[in-house]
């Protein structure tokens, strides 16, 4: 299958796995890049073809505007999709990437009548889950380095910087503003099963909320837990890698498609 240039600009096939029968669809986090998503990619291919998101604003997309609301995102990934639904999806998020997976879910399952054959949700609070607190994207420039700083989720030394700030800190609040000021849709439900990932020890997530994803899906929701942060899938990346394999593998056809 051949992809235009312009949906090219959103999904990043760093390892392409044309006979597969199931697609992966991956999203990374605020202020996150496709390239964060390349060892999802060579682990699962060939068995899974992954897609990873590209997000407006960053690396080799940094001169286009910053999208900061999740349905411009949504928009934008939904559509960029279109010419890879000829087999099955299946989808995955970390944090704000988590939000993002669950809504272009719900937007297959609405508009093509096919949801995902599973969502993994990775380091969020389940969508009904509001927080009353202060937004980090309206913090100076020094607020939202010490959310990163506290997530642990970026290199200290890109943090430092004073030449990549410039262009790290414009999508970084973007990302912040679009999953902050998001709120979701309380009467919509996904019609697939979702599997539920998160750190014992994430200040954003708690135990409660990661449980209460039950909420969005008609179907089972199973929650792992691993040591760690916001961030625990820096150390537990084969782990969680390998359970979304086993995961999709349970999912796959007899016959691969050809």
């Amino acid at each position: 299958m051949t992809a235009t240039l312009e949906n090219d600009l959103w999904v990043r096939r760093f390892h392409p796995a044309p006979s597969s029968a199931i697609r992966l669809v991956a999203l990374p986090h605020a202020g996150g890049s496709a390239s964060y998503l390349f060892p999802v990619s060579q682990a699962l291919s060939p068995a899974v073809d992954v897609l990873a998101i590209q997000y407006p604003g960053r690396q080799d997309r940094r001169h286009e505007p910053v999208l900061d609301s999740v349905t411009d995102l949504v928009d934008g990934v939904f559509n960029a999709l279109r010419p890879w639904l000829d087999r099955p999806v299946a989808l995955f998020g970390h944090s704000m990437g988590a939000v993002l997976a669950y809504e272009v879910g719900l937007r297959l399952q609405l508009r093509t009548g096919q949801p995902p054959l599973r969502l993994f949700v990775s380091g969020r609070r389940a969508p009904s889950r509001f927080r009353d607190e202060r937004y980090v994207h309206t913090r100076d420039d020094a607020g939202v380095l010490r959310e990163l700083a506290r997530l642990s989720g970026s290199d200290p030394r890109m943090l430092s910087d004073p030449e990549l700030l410039p262009m790290i800190l414009p999508a970084v609040r973007g990302d912040y503003k679009a999953v902050e000021t998001y709120r979701a849709d309380p009467d919509q439900r996904l019609d697939a099963p979702i599997t539920v990932l998160t750190g014992d020890a994430d200040p954003v997530t708690t135990l409660d909320e990661a449980h209460d994803w039950r909420r969005h899906t008609t179907g089972e929701c199973d929650v792992r837990v691993y040591p760690g942060g916001h961030f625990y899938l820096n150390d537990h990346a084969d782990d969680v890698i390998r359970l979304i394999g086993a995961e999709l593998e349970r999912l796959l056809p007899s016959e691969p498609t050809g």
